[in-house]
């Protein structure tokens, strides 16, 4: 399914022109090598650009050149370009023998390839196999300049009379018709195109994924016996054809390449697209979901998607998107050498953005006047489940995963939310915007008869009277009571006893309540008559009684009823500075 979505994909960004045709593919490229008529190497002709944003070293270009092959601990060069190993029999490496048998592979791929080409710039490429002495290339006077760097591991390709050799047609011409015959595997039918052919063992590269090689990784990739069935290696365990095999892995390495629309959260890198293969819809998705900037407001943002979600067709960035448009959404992450598929979803564009309006409803909640989002983007949420004093500030990545399939499809929010939340408060002795608003949005989409709909509110519920929703106000009121009579206090009953005033009330409220009247002699008779008639209402709502113990779900409403409380204060006092 995700390789033939992939395929599906390459084949829509071919027709635009977005990327190479099967057998091409992008290289870095730092120098050309510029030979004559007679193979002679004329100058090292120096091809890095200063990138544009704002870097002042200059890095490798980016050609479009035959298809890399996928290196593993063998010989194997490329055609037409390649590092100094390959195109000059030397490198930095200390293993000269190896460099010269590197260089005489690539002599006999160009000898196989262009043997047969009536090209002037063929016959010059072959010359300078033929002539070239890799013993005297530290003595040639071209190299002289770049030579730390070529011999490092910068790529070169060949130039001749002012144009690339991978320009000349029938060069490219014979490229193509050695690509298409060759085959490393046996005839077998593809399983993505159905088709019969040579099945790829080694499947080229992916690169891009964070946390992976930067050689890059595999998606398929069998190399144990213990993955192996029926006496079948490498990839003829599930094989794919040539074309198959050039296609997919070209769309995920352009989707990755596209840093717009690639998303990190935690190990785990996102990935999402359009059948259609218009960027418009990535571009509101990635608002939508991650909080990306949009050349609309928040609010305008908001009401596309909610036409969107009605089956109604908006225009976006001169783009016309179509809700019941097919979308795709693709979670990876690093696994030594291989890949690892978080998750793989395919839907209407329509309903992915359905689903994530309903999770953003669940999520709604007062919000403090410092914070800045109007919506909590995903990542946001992931990162209250971790210690952000700690080196490693990444969210689980099992976590991860489940969390944005939960969000993307609907479905019940994984426990392992709910617990590093707990955790986190427990620890932290706070209880933020986006804790309280998991705290909510987990109860609601995960029902528990210990939670009632009357605490999982948006803001305050003075009519609620569920004992640990009222409990977790009175500590709010019983915070506020202490910090106005010691203004300057470092340590609230905040720090010491939130734990355990939400874990065994009885235990804790009598003494707290004890410090509160202590606390409100030293107040002034106005404050002292408004804080008394809150603890009056509170305590009439509980009829003098604290429960013994709270269950976990019982703690998850009383830290809703301070969260509300506490915000429910600040909020008046923001609406007095502003009278």
């Amino acid at each position: 399914m995700i390789l033939q979505a992939l395929t599906e994909h390459y084949e829509t960004l071919a027709a635009q022109g977005k990327v190479d045709v099967l057998g091409w593919g992008k290289a870095k490229i730092s120098y050309a090598l510029c030979i004559r008529d007679d193979g002679g190497l004329e100058r090292v002709l120096f091809l890095k650009q200063v990138p544009a944003n704002g870097k002042k070293d200059p890095v490798p270009q980016l050609i479009s050149l035959p298809a890399a092959v996928k290196r593993t601990v063998g010989i194997m060069p490329n055609f037409l370009w390649d590092n100094s190993s390959y195109l000059l029999g030397v490198d930095d490496k200390g293993k000269p023998q190896r460099s010269v048998k590197c260089f005489e592979a690539c002599r006999e791929l160009h000898r196989e390839i262009l043997g047969d080409v009536d090209s002037p710039a063929a016959r010059a490429v072959l010359a300078f196999f033929e002539r070239w002495e890799p013993s005297k290339a530290q003595e040639h006077p071209a190299l002289a300049e770049y030579w730390a760097d070529l011999t490092a591991s910068a790529n070169l390709v060949f130039r001749w009379q002012d144009s690339y050799v991978h320009e000349d047609p029938q060069v490219r011409q014979a490229w193509q018709a050695h690509y298409g015959s060759d085959g490393d595997g046996p005839e077998m039918a593809c399983l993505v195109t159905g088709r019969k052919g040579p099945a790829e063992l080694v499947h080229p590269a992916i690169k891009g994924v964070a946390g992976a090689q930067p050689s890059g990784a595999a998606l398929v990739s069998f190399n144990a016996p213990a993955f192996c069935s029926y006496g079948h290696e490498q990839n003829l365990n599930a094989p794919v054809g040539k074309y198959a095999a050039f296609a997919y892995t070209t769309a995920l390495n352009a989707l990755l390449a596209d840093r717009e629309h690639v998303n990190r959260i935690g190990e785990t890198t996102v990935l999402f697209w359009a059948k259609s293969g218009r960027s418009a819809f990535q571009n509101l998705f990635a608002g939508a979901l991650f909080g990306a900037k949009t050349p609309y407001s928040v609010g305008d943002l908001a009401g596309m998607v909610e036409k969107l979600c009605k089956g109604e067709a908006v225009t976006f960035d001169e783009t016309r998107l179509d809700p019941n448009g097919t979308f795709y959404v693709l979670g990876l992450a690093p696994n030594a050498a291989r890949l690892s598929v978080r998750f793989f979803l395919r839907d209407s564009f329509g309903n992915f953005l359905s689903n994530l309006q309903n999770h953003q409803k669940r999520l709604e909640i007062v919000r403090p006047s410092y914070d800045q989002f109007e919506q909590i983007p995903v990542w946001s949420l992931l990162s209250e489940t971790v210690n952000q004093n700690s080196r490693d500030k990444s969210p689980s990545e099992i976590l991860t995963g489940e969390m944005l399939y939960a969000v993307l499809t609907d479905t019940r929010y994984p426990a392992t939310l709910l617990n590093g939340v707990v955790l986190r408060i427990r620890a932290e002795h706070k209880i933020t915007r986006g804790r309280a608003a998991i705290l909510k949005a987990y109860y609601l989409k995960n029902p528990h008869p210990d939670v009632p709909k009357e605490v999982l509110q948006v803001s305050l519920n003075p009519d609620c009277h569920d004992p640990a929703y009222v409990l977790g106000r009175l500590f709010s009121v019983l915070e506020a009571i202490q910090s106005a009579a010691n203004p300057d206090i470092n340590a609230t009953i905040v720090d010491k006893y939130l734990n355990s005033a939400s874990a065994t009330p009885s235990r804790i409220f009598p003494m707290l309540m004890n410090l509160a009247r202590k606390h409100l002699r030293k107040l002034e008779t106005g404050k002292k008559v408004f804080y008394d008639k809150q603890l009056t209402a509170l305590l009439g709502l509980l009829e003098d009684s604290y429960p013994d113990r709270l269950s976990l779900p019982q703690q998850g409403s009383f830290q809703l009823g301070y969260y509300h409380q506490t915000q429910a204060r600040y909020q008046k006092k923001e609406e007095k500075k502003d009278v």
